[in-house]
């Protein structure tokens, strides 16, 4: 697809990573779902310099500049409208707003005229509880939409970061829209949390009349929760002791394993059924956060949802 064969009635979901990988995760499972292509990416340099960069046997190892690229749903004819979904590595350090501009407008060329974030809201929830989703909304009839279909209103604060800034140029712009707030226990804060993801996702998609299949985000979640519930009970029942003695447990580590001929193995078999059939890449994308490799492979990963030559 060119920008300039317009999508029906497209809505833009922008996302960036923050806490409990709310956004993130949700943006994955609904490309890997919509069978989303690449249909633009904006070159790093003019968003991103580097800051510094890495020695590895005392040569000097130019770092990767955090990617920004636009996906496109096109492959659910019978759904009301395509989603445009934006995915942002990271956010820039400076001169955000001009990059809103810039993400805005080309969204116009597209044809948007409603804008969606995803973010997190730290809370003193336990993981075994229902995550809550928090709405705060570009105009009045998006609020009285969210309030109709129980979302609970983010009614004074601040969002911060390019989930709240891309809003603020977006009402600018005249557009509509808003921004979704998935719960997180806030002592897991930096801990995935797919609970939140999928809550802000259900009610995302049936705002927006698109039909996908959660069996994957919700089977993960639960065991997502029942260890987070674990550890949390050795927490109360024993702070210091759990410090002590299961810190190398504890779920904040993200640990990058070197991994052994048999799992790279295991990946490619994944790969080549995810390449075929993409609704199989969130299962995909665990196995990778399992084995702490995404970040590795996340290039790769991403290089799949591109039109094929």
């Amino acid at each position: 697809m060119s920008v300039e064969q317009k999508p029906r009635d497209p809505w833009l979901l922008a996302v960036w990573p923050g806490m409990g990988g709310v956004a993130i995760g949700a943006a994955y499972y609904l490309m890997a779902k919509l069978g989303m292509r690449l249909l633009l990416e904006f070159p790093a340099g003019e968003i991103f310099d580097l800051e510094n960069v890495n020695v590895k046997d005392g040569l000097i190892v130019t770092r990767r500049l955090p990617r920004s690229r636009i996906f496109v749903s096109l492959e659910h004819a019978a759904a009301p409208r395509e989603i445009i979904l934006f995915i942002g590595d990271a956010q820039p350090p400076s001169r955000g707003t001009a990059f809103c501009r810039r993400l805005i407008d080309r969204a116009r060329e597209l044809g948007v005229e409603k804008v969606f974030t995803f973010a997190a809201m730290a809370t003193q929830m336990r993981p075994e509880h229902q995550s809550q989703i928090f709405g705060a909304a570009i105009d009045p009839e998006t609020l009285a939409t969210f309030d109709h279909l129980g979302v609970k209103i983010f009614e004074n604060g601040k969002i911060s970061g390019l989930n709240g800034v891309l809003l603020g140029v977006a009402a600018e712009s005249g557009m509509t829209g808003g921004c979704l707030l998935g719960e997180i226990p806030n002592v897991f804060s930096q801990v995935p949390f797919p609970k939140a993801s999928l809550a802000v996702l259900e009610f995302f998609t049936r705002m927006s009349g698109i039909e996908i299949d959660f069996t994957e985000l919700r089977t993960h979640a639960k065991t997502v929760d029942a260890t987070l519930e674990i550890f949390l009970k050795r927490m109360e029942q024993s702070a210091e002791e759990v410090e002590a003695e299961e810190s190398h447990q504890m779920p904040m580590e993200r640990s990058t394993p070197r991994a052994m001929d048999a799992d790279k193995q295991h990946i490619e078999k994944l790969f080549d059924a995810a390449h075929n059939d993409h609704s199989l890449a969130y299962g995909l994308k665990q196995e990778l956060d399992r084995l702490g490799l995404f970040n590795e492979y996340e290039d790769r990963f991403l290089d799949m949802f591109k039109e094929s030559e």
